[in-house]
């Protein structure tokens, strides 16, 4: 399957190198713990590398919205459990940075809900959330999710939710609600999820990932 997915991308080291791709933690104020979960982000890229040989770049890498380097990354990636709170320059750059073809994916966990749409609808004021039917590319593009989006941790106890945010037609946010995929991307004995539910959530994972790499690269 991996040299599959090395066709689809095969024209990506044009445009990005190693160190271009990576997944970049948003570091926010509010009091939310946007640093939690440490370890999720390397053994997600550690997963990406071994299941589909795309080079990605291991460093960690953190960035506040309001820094100029905001502009030079290619995927956000927000979670935590506090409240969220963006000020005025963070949320015009937030919001130049995705209006001009940056992704934010947002987990949820477990807390961040309510800040976190509040935030958003300050950056977005005129966009509302779809869910995602399960028959959309972002489950099937390399591992199959016939259910869409899975459920990793119970917290309310409601279904897992795919939501995302279009502008001009291209999904520029994807936040995955009442699923934790975080959690499960975690060393095993961090959170003591079964083996099943951490390898569906590094496999949705890879499959966000993917999903964006072969957006950006169409675009």
């Amino acid at each position: 399957m991996k040299y599959k997915i090395l066709t689809l991308w095969l024209g990506l080291a044009v445009f990005l190198s190693a160190a271009d791709l990576n997944i970049t933690r948003l570091k926010y104020n509010g009091g939310g713990d946007w640093y939690s979960n440490p370890g999720s982000l390397n053994n997600l890229k550690k997963f990406i590398i071994e299941h589909t040989d795309i080079n990605i770049d291991l460093e960690k890498d953190i960035v506040e919205a309001s820094s100029p380097a905001l502009f030079s990354k290619h995927y956000l990636y927000m979670n935590g459990h506090g409240n969220v709170s963006f000020s005025d320059e963070e949320i015009l750059k937030l919001r130049y940075y995705l209006e001009h073809g940056g992704f934010l994916h947002a987990d949820d966990n477990y807390g961040l809900d309510k800040s976190f749409r509040r935030e958003i609808k300050k950056i977005f004021p005129d966009l509302e959330w779809v869910e995602l039917p399960q028959t959309h590319p972002i489950y099937t593009i390399y591992y199959k999710f016939p259910e869409g989006l899975p459920k990793i941790h119970e917290h309310d106890g409601k279904a897992a939710q795919g939501l995302a945010l279009f502008y001009k037609e291209r999904m520029c946010v994807f936040y995955t609600y009442e699923s934790d995929l975080g959690d499960g991307w975690e060393d095993a004995s961090v959170h003591n999820d079964p083996p099943e539910l951490r390898e569906a959530a590094l496999k949705m994972g890879t499959n966000i990932f993917l999903w964006h790499l072969h957006v950006e690269t169409k675009e």
